[in-house]
């Protein structure tokens, strides 16, 4: 797959709320996940890992809805912006938005990385 067909079935994929399929697809075995500096636990690697962080993340919360941006693809790079309306665990809804950046190698997702607020 092209960058540009890796980016168009990922933002597909999210938008259907399918990360699992998204990692399992796209993402190469030996993948990493960098979050915001002192995020704990911020950077993994690791398909399996991808997985975990994305299930336990998504655990016990309802989603409202959700917000996936028309992917910009620029060499091997893609980038997306997310947005999600959620009630925790605890009750607390919030809204929380992010840049997703995304690196390409070989056909597959080597790398992605959060951008957002620290509040």
């Amino acid at each position: 797959m092209t960058t540009h067909q890796i980016a168009d079935r990922l933002v597909e994929l999210c938008r259907q709320q399918k990360s699992t399929q998204a990692y399992r697809e796209l993402f190469a075995p030996d993948a990493s996940s960098h979050e915001m500096p002192g995020v704990p636990d911020g950077d993994i690697t690791g398909l399996d890992a991808l997985i975990a962080k994305s299930a336990a993340y998504d655990e016990g919360m309802t989603i409202h809805s959700m917000e996936v941006t028309d992917p910009l693809v620029y060499q091997q790079y893609i980038s997306l912006g997310m947005g999600i309306d959620v009630t925790r665990q605890n009750g607390q809804r919030v809204q929380e938005h992010e840049m997703c950046v995304y690196e390409v190698r070989d056909g597959k997702i080597v790398s992605e990385r959060f951008i957002y607020p620290m509040s």
